[in-house]
């Protein structure tokens, strides 16, 4: 049985610049029969060595079957950025990745939005929509609007990290996995109200969105909806008059009329209405009021304003879309008269299955349990490499591997009860590294030196390091 995790140890090597000539790797993989190859430097050969047999003076590469390889997952590395430990990505989009982290001081759940300068300047105002995002969302707090829990800076990898409020999901991926691709009436009545009652304080604080679809509400573990992705919003001036608005950057298909036909102008509220009530067709009918084979001709449907509710629809839900989606700003229904509306004030019976939140991608786990655990078990249990197996077998003293946590500071513990020789062949008094418990559970001095190991590393490696 072969191991591929020590595939990795040949890959360092380029297997042709220790090849004959006229032989190349793909005649040795490629052949049926060992193929003879005289490799004197005792380097090369170490590195080969679960693929070498000597036979004679020689040394041979046997071809190794693919039921032979032995597949296991890469072990997990515990990685800190300031007090948040990494887990698995959630998600990507076109600023950058979207992770799972814990935060080690309250052990409560976060996302982060890793963000690279590189990519930001690649984008259009990339740079300034970030910007733009933070300072809203430093200034929002709502049960219905993402919370921002703070930003790191890393200059030297040009990284940005905003840690935000853990949501589980969307509602674009439960639609998406729905049969009919929309929600049962009950549960889409649920989504609007708190959508309606985040709306309303945005635009009490002088907020627009800009942007509001399922792609980017967002729902807890306790299925509470968030309005996320501020990158589009405006904040209105405190001594503006109105909300008029000037720049549109939202998803297309979203977008209400007086923006396709390219007003200059036009009122920011209604715009965020218009968004809403085509979310609110999309999660009730599973279809889209405007359609069109390009960008253009999306537009020049939005910009005439003619759209037909499915009958299957109630005629209360049917009333309150075509509220939202007038041609006229000024006839459009605003954040007040949607949530007057019968269809808000009234729930609907709970008829129909409910949509659940599907796994995630390559995940059977309904639950979406923390990615987390099993980087805090690579941290607190971290295993030992293959030298160490290797010089336990042999009867040689053990040596404990240590990981490095990053932010964690080292510093240099010697045991009261037990001396150490400085002077001892293998052990140097500058390479003592010691692993300190982190979450506030060694704060004892004492516990301290009890959970602290003690790692001795040649020269050789220190340099490696």
């Amino acid at each position: 049985m072969v191991d591929v995790n020590m595939l990795d140890k040949v890959q360092k090597i380029n297997p042709e610049q220790c090849l004959p000539v006229g032989v190349t790797s793909n005649t040795i993989i490629s052949g049926s029969q060992p193929c003879p190859l005289f490799l004197e430097p005792d380097e090369f050969r170490c590195q080969f060595d679960f693929f070498y047999e000597e036979e004679g003076d020689g040394l041979f590469i046997h071809r190794v079957n693919s039921e032979d390889i032995i597949y296991s997952p890469r072990p997990r590395k515990a990685k800190l950025i300031g007090k948040y430990l990494m887990g698995e990505c959630l998600g990507e989009g076109s600023y950058g990745k979207v992770k799972e982290v814990l935060d080690s001081e309250t052990l409560c759940r976060r996302a982060v939005k890793i963000l690279k300068q590189k990519r930001l300047k690649r984008i259009p105002n990339g740079e300034q929509n970030v910007q733009r995002e933070i300072e809203i969302l430093r200034r929002l707090r709502h049960p219905n609007v993402i919370q921002l829990v703070d930003v790191i800076h890393n200059e030297e990898k040009q990284k940005m990290y905003l840690v935000m409020e853990y949501c589980v999901g969307g509602l674009q991926e439960m639609l998406d996995t729905a049969p009919d691709k929309k929600f049962p009436e009950w549960q889409a009545h649920g989504y609007m109200c708190q959508l309606l009652d985040g709306l309303e304080y945005l635009h009490g604080q002088g907020t627009i969105h800009k942007d509001i679809k399922p792609s980017n509400l967002l729902l807890t573990t306790g299925g509470v909806l968030k309005i996320s992705d501020f990158g589009v919003a405006e904040r209105l001036d405190y001594f503006a008059k109105d909300d008029t608005c000037r720049t549109s950057q939202g998803s297309p298909a979203f977008q209400p009329p007086e923006i396709a036909n390219g007003v200059e102008s036009f009122s920011g509220y209604k715009v965020d209405v218009w968004s809403s009530g085509v979310t609110l067709f999309n999660i009730t009918t599973g279809k889209f009021p405007f359609k069109g084979d390009n960008i253009y001709r999306l537009f020049e449907n939005i910009g005439k304003g003619v759209f037909t509710v499915p009958r299957n629809v109630p005629s209360p839900l049917a009333n309150l879309i075509q509220g939202m989606l007038q041609m006229d700003p000024n006839e459009r229904f605003g954040v007040q008269e949607v949530k007057r509306h019968p269809w808000i004030k009234r729930k609907p019976p709970m008829v129909g299955r409910e949509v659940p939140l599907p796994p995630l991608p390559d995940s059977s786990d309904e639950l979406r349990s923390m990615t987390v655990i099993p980087y805090l078990d690579a941290m607190y249990n971290p295993m030992e490499s293959d030298e160490d197996d290797e010089r336990s077998e042999a009867g040689e003293e053990e040596q404990s591997e240590v990981n490095n946590y990053g932010n964690l500071s080292s510093f240099p513990v010697i045991d009261e009860n037990e001396p150490l020789d400085v002077n001892q062949p293998n052990v140097q008094s500058s390479h003592l590294e010691v692993e300190r418990p982190v979450f506030g559970l060694g704060d004892d001095l004492d516990r301290n030196r009890k959970s602290s190991r003690l790692r001795r590393l040649s020269p050789a490696s220190c340099k490696q390091q």
